[in-house]
């Protein structure tokens, strides 16, 4: 102990910016890194989210027993290795600045040294010989704190993870040197979580000045990374990225339904300094930037602070694609616990009060927790006047008096407002060219009143869900008068900050939100799980089939409680007698089905009408429906390991897996065909944690069984599937 101590007192005295790290943080043991850690994805990791130094006094080591994240402090900080323990992948060949920011015009650099020469590897007895990559900021302070959770969230429905994360965070305190940006001081804060391969990076920036400083583009992430693959010739797009790392962000919207294509920030570049490349002309696209691409361009004013979007770097340790879906539920789990709220609604078409009364009732009768007042129905929520409110509390009241939850839809895009009001296409100068042609502008005097009436609607009447059918894609607007941003610069990255704000109020005071876009990282819950919407004017027989292969491509990276489905219970946009459900009990077969194979996945649909049932014999299926949907209710909201899509030929199915659960395994199948089919299907059981036997049980049948694994984790299981049905069974 002694000689360490003396051995920090003289590396401190050689390098005073190491001086910086707190003498509180643990001391790195090399060993830690040597022990190989469990299946993430089926064992708890033991080991939780640390923050060490190392022994002599330069370096700070993020560390959970899954991933190593190591910064050397001096003479600049800088990223020196970035390793996956999984699988032992070291993700980092080259050095790179810790953010870079273009301030008026300029580049600067934060962090970062320079002297390397080859680019392909690097050896940490390198780093001597390096000297600091620019002076334009300077580091201050180096703090490490406990994670503190990004949104105070409120659930006033079943959540599945009700927990907030832990972890550790680490903030570097920089401030400018560089006479022209004087005033300017920046954080880059590290997250590090338990349980998982996971890092998120942000940056703020914060005027401190008495003038205003224009940021035309904040970069608070790069990454040198190994190329993924070895091409002599080839354009950028034709090769493959980093597939060891998984990138998301909070700013990602294109009404995709998919985070991949609906992602603005991340940007592969190549690397003409990385001359020792097979690329002959140094097109790999080894070097990853986070940013987005049309903002910030704001105006940082005195005493303003800035915050970049939040990067999550997930480290992937398989090209599976159910594997790195796992992951990335898990991520969401764990970094956006109120994605796993999953309240049972309806879709209510109502014209009068007394039918969303009447629902009330049906829904406590039948076990549904709360209602949506859909489109078309005569709920405004932009009516604050004090008879709506009183009208709408009233029957918010009435919900509540038996457990129910109501909300409403809303519309903000697909309208046009006033030329004063709407997005300005900054190509002619005059409303449109939004994502639906004319829209309003978030930043207009009519779309910052839409957010607080909004606000006020829901504070006063006490609704609990909110339904928003826009702003759609990062629309942006040419307008000089709007109050909410300044010009087309600063409007996309202020109008999204508006929209982002009416989010976080809705889930820190209880709002569950269902919104159109990919906004989970900023308090949504819900997105639709991905469909056409004509098809809901096909037939019943139609829709069971495309609905299950929605299901089936819908929850490869989403949870079955982020995204919801669809059943017209009366006519949708079309169709005839043979596409709707009602009159229900006449029916009942399809509306059993469609409801099976919704709920059976853990996906709540928007069941749209004007009612749940209409008969005693439809009342009775619906409560049998939504009480067996309960007694299994955290295995179905688990994750699917998906078995075979539908097709319409032969089976189909899906099994859900948890391995914290007692039960572990929910396998649910389906036939399709006209007659009874007995099929001979492997199950596999490995993300059940089971290892070597597992037990089936069939509730329907009141069977069990007991069965060896082979190798491979998988048992052979012989299923009798009846016509145009479906069984289950139970694994333990």
């Amino acid at each position: 102990m002694t000689r360490i101590l003396c051995l920090l007192t003289c590396c401190l005295a050689l390098h005073p910016l190491a001086a910086q790290i707190p003498a509180t943080l643990p001391v790195w043991d090399d060993n830690l890194e040597r022990r190989i850690p469990d299946d993430w994805l089926v064992r708890p990791v033991e080991q939780q989210a640390e923050i060490f130094r190392s022994a002599d006094g330069r370096d700070l080591i993020l560390f959970n027993g899954l991933l190593k994240r190591s910064f050397r402090i001096s003479p600049g900080v800088v990223c020196t290795d970035f390793k996956n323990l999984s699988n032992g992948q070291q993700l980092l060949r080259a050095l790179s600045p810790e953010a870079r920011l273009t301030v008026d015009g300029r580049v600067y650099s934060v962090g970062g040294l320079r002297g390397q020469t080859e680019k392909a590897y690097l050896l940490p007895e390198w780093l001597d010989g390096f000297t600091a990559l620019s002076g334009d900021f300077r580091l201050t302070g180096i703090r490490v704190e406990a994670l503190k959770p990004f949104l105070q969230w409120k659930s006033k429905t079943w959540v599945m993870n009700a927990r907030q994360p832990g972890g550790k965070t680490l903030v570097f305190s920089y401030e400018a040197v560089a006479p022209a940006i004087a005033g300017l001081k920046v954080q880059v804060v590290y997250e590090l979580y338990d349980g998982l391969p996971l890092v998120v990076k942000w940056m703020s920036v914060e005027n401190t000045g008495t003038k205003a400083f224009k940021l035309d583009r904040t970069v608070h992430e790069i990454l040198a990374f190994v190329e993924e693959e070895s091409a002599v010739v080839g354009k950028p797009e034709q090769m493959k990225k980093q597939h060891g790392l998984y990138v998301e962000t909070n700013f990602a919207f294109n009404n995709a339904m998919r985070y991949d294509i609906s992602d603005q920030t991340t940007h592969w570049k190549t690397d003409s300094s990385y001359t020792s490349q097979v690329n002959y002309n140094y097109e790999t696209p080894c070097v990853l930037e986070v940013y987005p691409e049309k903002s910030p361009g704001i105006e940082l004013q005195p005493g303003e602070t800035y915050r970049s979007v939040r990067t999550c770097e997930l480290l992937m340790d398989s090209y599976d694609r159910e594997r790195r879906g796992l992951a990335i539920r898990r991520m969401y789990r764990t970094l956006a616990p109120w994605t796993t709220q999953n309240p049972i609604f309806m879709h209510l078409i109502s014209q009068s009060d007394q039918q969303v009364r009447d629902i009330v009732d049906q829904c406590a009768e039948t076990g549904y927790e709360g209602i949506i007042l859909s489109f078309g129905s005569h709920c405004n929520m932009e009516d604050t006047t004090a008879a709506n409110i009183r009208r709408w509390k009233s029957l918010a009241d009435y919900a509540h008096s038996k457990n129910i939850l109501l909300g409403s839809y809303a519309l903000f895009s697909s309208r046009r407002i006033s030329d004063e009001d709407d997005v300005i296409d900054p190509k002619t100068g005059r409303p449109g060219g939004a994502f639906f042609g004319n829209a309003p502008c978030f930043g207009s005097r009519w779309g910052l009143a839409f957010a607080e009436k909004l606000r006020y609607f829901m504070r006063e009447t006490g609704f609990d869900i909110f339904e928003n059918d826009g702003p759609y894609p990062g629309d942006v607007c040419a307008s000089t008068s709007h109050p909410g941003h300044k010009n087309l610069d600063d409007s996309q990255w202020r109008q999204m900050e508006i929209q982002k704000g009416l989010y976080h109020w809705c889930n820190e005071n209880g709002v569950y939100v269902n919104a159109p876009d990919w906004y989970f990282l900023d308090g949504t819950h819900k997105i639709a799980i991905g469909y056409r919407e004509v098809n809901f004017s096909l037939s019943r027989a139609q829709q069971k089939i495309l609905n299950r292969q929605n299901i089936f491509d819908g929850t490869w990276e989403k949870t079955p409680s982020m995204g919801w489905g669809f059943v017209p219970l009366t006519r949708y946009q079309g169709g005839g007698p043979e596409a709707v459900l009602e009159p229900l009990h006449e029916h009942l077969a399809d509306y059993e089905q469609l409801m099976v194979q919704y709920y059976g996945a853990g996906v709540q649909a928007c069941y749209r009408g004007p009612r749940l049932y209409d008969t005693d014999e439809t009342k009775t299926m619906v409560q049998r429906t939504i009480a067996w949907y309960k007694q299994y209710r955290d295995i179905l909201n688990s994750d699917i390991i998906h078995l075979r899509r539908p097709d319409g030929r032969d089976w189909d199915g899906i099994l859900h897996v948890n391995p914290a659960l007692e039960t572990k395994g929910f396998l649910l199948l389906y036939n399709p065909l006209k007659t009874a089919i007995t099929r001979d299907i492997r199950v596999p059981l490995y993300y059940t944690g089971l290892e070597e036997t597992a037990v089936i049980f069939s509730p329907e049948r009141y069977e069990e069984m007991v069965v060896k694994m082979n190798r491979n984790y998988e048992v052979q299981l012989r299923v009798t599937i009846p016509a145009e049905g479906w069984i289950y069974y139970l694994i333990h």
